[in-house]
């Protein structure tokens, strides 16, 4: 099985070579905003021409904007537009035009109703200040050093690693996994480079039981599983905005960039401001469940999702009743039938878990995953309209296939 993986390391890059990748990154920042100037233009002109009436065939002819007509037209323009251009590497170039052509895709997509989700606007300029600089290679040597501590990309030469690259480099040595491309991004004010990878993972066969997990993902606690495993929520967000409000207050006390009286920003307010980057890595649901579908895929195991409407909160693990209502207030679940009492979160994990395994003993295969346009159903019937003392279904459940030993999710927010 072949699936395409990420490595993400840290560099530590000497000063010159900063200033390479900067070069690189403004060469990428350049073609993208003259491709993005030439289409604007045209698209503006045909527009005015619309408005006085002009015929479709007498209309200023229109400028392709996929990769290879942009490629074509700034070869055309490159030793006028950028006549250092040969400083650089020509994917510095490509780099630009191709974020460009992504973009304009997107943006056409969503104007015709072909792409999901939120609606998709027009490019705009890239700002040396305010945008990312990153700088992604497709071609040339792009390898990694025996030692594991040392990457060699285009024209940036061997670049040291803040850690070692050994996980890498041992699928690169065992032909399991094979570099597609290299993209060197400065976040936070360090300095990365993911390699995107092609790599080779042979299925996996279990040797133990089948099992089934429930998983139910929730506010006060990030997972509840129906082991009875209890995974807290970091909250990332909140300690992280504290700490921002703290440099905040610090920045505003150092000497600060004034552009009028052309006085430059002393070195501890250049510090202070790269620790104001809210690039926040909060803990979320869409990224639960998405490391949980290419975990259980990649071991062998099959990810079912519980749709809206399944009551997992509300229905009882041990006897099937469903409550017509549970406030967000009540942490502990009470059943008014049987007498079972437990923790809300744990009760929905149960159920899910229990969902799961029907649906796998039933032969259904996946039940409708979150958003569908109808009630999760077990071979005709709806999982919470059961006998008591039937298996009971939730959230979250994690179920392997036949012969395999990992274990499957399913898995539901609230």
């Amino acid at each position: 099985m072949k699936t395409v993986q990420a490595y993400r390391f840290a560099l530590d890059l000497a000063p010159r070579q900063e200033r390479a990748v900067l070069a690189h990154a403004g060469a990428a920042r350049v073609a993208h905003n003259w491709a993005l100037a030439r289409v604007r233009a045209v698209l503006d002109q045909r527009a005015a021409e619309r408005s006085y009436g002009m015929p479709e065939e007498h209309l200023t002819p229109a400028v392709g904007w996929t990769l290879p007509a942009l490629r074509r037209a700034w070869n055309g323009v490159e030793d006028e537009v950028a006549p250092w251009w040969a400083q650089c590497s020509k994917e510095a170039f490509n780099t630009g035009l191709d974020d460009l052509a992504r973009a304009l895709k997107n943006w056409t997509d969503s104007r015709a109703g072909n792409r999901a989700g939120r609606p998709v606007g027009f490019p705009r300029f890239k700002s040396r200040r305010r945008s990312v600089p990153s700088v992604r290679f497709t071609t040339g040597a792009i390898r990694v050093e025996p030692d594991r501590k040392h990457v060699v990309l285009p024209r940036l030469g061997r670049l040291k690693l803040h850690e070692s690259a050994r996980k890498l480099a041992r699928r690169l040595d065992n032909d399991t996994a094979r570099i597609m491309s290299a993209t060197v991004r400065r976040d936070g004010g360090r300095w990365h480079v993911a390699f995107t990878c092609e790599v080779e993972r042979s299925a996996r066969v279990a040797s133990r039981p089948v099992s089934t997990v429930g998983v139910d993902v929730g506010i006060k606690r990030l997972a509840v599983l129906s082991t009875g495993e209890l995974v807290p929520n970091p909250r990332h967000l909140g300690g992280a905005l504290r700490r921002i409000r703290g440099i905040g207050r610090a920045v505003s006390r150092k000497a600060g960039p004034d552009r009028r009286a052309g006085v430059r920003p002393s070195k501890r307010w250049q510090r202070a401001s790269v620790r104001l980057a809210r690039h926040i890595a909060d803990a979320g649901f869409a990224e639960i469940r998405r490391q949980l579908t290419y975990k259980t895929s990649w071991n062998g195991g099959r990810l079912i999702t519980a749709d809206r409407w399944y009551p997992s909160s509300k229905t009882c693990s041990g006897c099937g009743t469903v409550k017509t209502k549970l406030a967000l207030s009540e942490r502990q679940y009470q059943c008014e039938a049987c007498g079972l009492a437990l923790d809300r979160d744990l009760n929905a994990a149960r159920n899910l878990a229990a969902l799961a395994a029907q649906a796998t003993t039933a032969g259904s295969g996946p039940v409708a995953a979150r958003g569908a346009d109808q009630k999760t159903c077990l071979r005709g019937q709806v999982a919470v309209k059961r006998e008591p003392g039937t298996a009971t279904a939730g959230k979250t459940g994690t179920v392997p296939p036949q012969g395999g030993t990992t274990n499957h999710a399913l898995t539901k927010a609230h």
